[in-house]
């Protein structure tokens, strides 16, 4: 298939950065510290290998704390896991590996089960059994919940406490990794396998504090790519660390076109809770150009009878899906754009006034106190809601055991493709995902695990041979990304959107970790901007103005790498 390309920027195959001044070594280094990471370091251990967790802030800062709406697994005997994956197929919209989803749905009830074990505690009725909701895209009640809408936060309560009592599991916190350590190839087409990274800790070691951990394998676990846009439900650490590491050590990635956007983010603006008729300026930014992490309005509560309603109190996806307010994310997030486009207004609504009080502070407390905090009562006022960019349903690419296509580098979680989300995640299929494949890749590590090879000589076990760009240039970049590449993208966007990233990869900054972060960022947002455009189609999380029909002509896959020069290379798949 020819593939329709734009000119992007160089991108660096190494980040700038000194040498590291201190070294450890493990078995196995673990990226990232949410329900993925944590999960296969406790696997890991199982297996009896010794680990290093790697985190970025703390060990309770990325996204799993915030997932409010549960984990979907077939408890119900009246439930199947041939439902659950037709569910999640349909929702992929063609581009799901069947094989990933049977490994999900099949492994996924065991898997949420030793999450109980470990002691998560989910919500359940007076006589015991589960709390089972449904979701946006679900046709049977499978997703459990704990602390009505505080569900990640319980299982990050609860794998920390696992992980805390081990004292075989070492933590690195306020770490930022950097850059992968190869071990020597058969030559330069054949370079070795991941044999450990480099990372910048502060106060560690020595005055730069970069220093590097030696591993027989690698797992990266560091989640998504949110803040790439200027309105996300991302926290600030979702730079897209792992996918750009990996793609700097060469490694494939797919998918990264299809970003969901979660419909119904909380709009903080005075524009959304300043008037009755909800009237506003239109903007593509709907929550401002600098906003931080947006609170989530879980699908939960639409699962639990809230409605979508315009300014004048209209439910406009009645009649737009059989579904209507819960069909799969792309459909509800493409009703509300147009509604916003339609009426020039920045937001919608979400009534949920006719649940009651008394429910609501119950059921959704994390909501409630979100909307509160903004001068909305959820039981007497409309809920303003925009889209906001929430999961990437793309990533580093790998197989059924979660190996990548570097040797000895593992991914799982966000950062990774699977082949489970296809072109748009099902609801409250994420965590289970995190659970069933980090399970997978220790189980993987533990049946042939190298012994340790020090790194190849050179590269980022030398330092000092990449670049990076000026931090300054977040702000900018997000409002392009927003505006081209967003919700909504065609060809002119996309191409005006290529223009601004080549410019802002012309500011060159030095090595600290503003400037690491930054070069993240520009690293996936040009392999995303490249992959829509390459993509001639709408389909599921991916709408272009200028294709608006889907077209079987593109069931397939995108997969793109970052060649020895720095430039964006991309190949096609067919769908399997």
């Amino acid at each position: 298939m020819h593939l329709p390309t734009l000119d992007l920027p160089a991108l660096p195959t190494l980040l700038a950065a000194p040498a590291p001044g201190w070294v450890e070594t493990t078995d196995v280094v673990v990226i990232g510290s949410g329900i993925a990471g944590l999960t296969a370091a406790l696997n890991l251990r199982e297996a009896g290998l010794h680990v290093t967790v790697v985190t970025k802030v703390n060990i309770d800062d990325g996204s799993t704390r915030w997932a409010q709406g549960g984990i979907a697994a077939v408890l119900d005997p009246l439930d199947t896991p041939a439902a659950h994956a037709l569910d999640t197929e349909i929702a992929g919209v063609g581009l799901c590996d069947p094989a990933a989803v049977q490994v999900l749905v099949a492994e996924g009830p065991t898997r949420l089960r030793e999450l109980m074990r470990v002691g998560a505690e989910f919500d359940r009725h007076p006589d015991g059994s589960l709390m089972l909701t449904r979701e946006g895209g679900h046709r049977a009640n499978r997703i459990v919940h704990a602390g009505g809408d505080a569900t990640g936060a319980e299982v990050q309560r609860a794998l920390h406490a696992a992980v805390g009592r081990d004292p075989w599991i070492r933590l690195f916190e306020h770490a930022l990794v950097l850059d992968l350590l190869r071990a020597p190839g058969a030559g330069p087409d054949q370079p070795g396998r991941a044999c450990g990274i480099t990372l910048h800790v502060l106060g560690e070691g020595s005055e730069d504090g970069v220093g590097a951990i030696l591993a027989r394998a690698v797992v990266l676990a560091t989640g998504g790519m949110g803040q790439v846009f200027a309105a996300t439900t991302n926290p600030a650490v979702s730079t897209g660390d792992g996918v750009a590491l990996a793609m700097r050590a060469g490694a494939a990635v797919t998918d990264v076109e299809f970003v969901q956007f979660h419909p119904t983010a909380l709009v903080r603006s005075a524009a959304a809770t300043g008037g009755a008729d909800g009237s506003a300026a239109a903007s593509s930014l709907p929550n401002g150009p600098d906003a931080a992490q947006q609170p989530l309005v879980s699908e939960a509560l639409r699962g639990e009878g809230a409605y979508l309603v315009d300014g004048d109190g209209k439910r406009f996806m009645v009649g737009q899906h059989e579904l209507a307010e819960l069909a799969p994310r792309d459909i509800v997030a493409k009703g509300i754009h147009r509604v916003m486009l339609a009426d020039n207004v920045d937001h919608v609504y979400l009534d949920a006034r006719h649940l009651g009080g008394e429910f609501l502070d119950q059921r959704f407390p994390t909501i409630v106190a979100s909307c509160r905090a903004i001068g909305v009562d959820p039981a007497a006022d409309l809920i303003p809601v925009a889209p906001a960019a929430h999961y990437a349903s793309g990533g580093v690419r790998t197989d059924l055991v979660g190996r990548t296509s570097i040797p000895g580098l593992y991914a799982c979680g966000e950062v990774a493709c699977t082949g489970v989300h296809g072109a748009n995640r099902l609801a409250s299929n994420s965590l289970l995902e995190g659970l069933v494949f980090a399970r997978r890749i220790a189980q993987d590590i533990a049946r042939d695990l190298p012994p340790q090879v020090d790194p190849a000589p050179g590269g980022a076990w030398q330092g000092g041979s990449g670049s990076v760009v000026d931090p300054a240039i977040r702000p900018g970049l997000a409002r392009a990304m927003t505006r081209g590449a967003g919700v909504l993208r065609s060809a002119d966007s996309l191409r005006m959107t290529a223009a601004e990233l080549i410019a802002l990869g012309q500011r060159r900054g030095r090595p600290k970790t503003a400037s690491w972060e930054a070069t993240n960022l520009l690293t996936v947002a040009s392999a995303l901007v490249a992959a829509a455009y390459a993509r001639q189609e709408t389909r599921g999380c991916h709408w272009r103005e200028d294709f608006q029909a889907a077209d079987d002509g593109w069931l397939g896959h995108l997969v793109g790498s970052i060649g020895a020069d720095g430039m964006l290379g991309q190949d096609w798949e067919a769908a399997r």
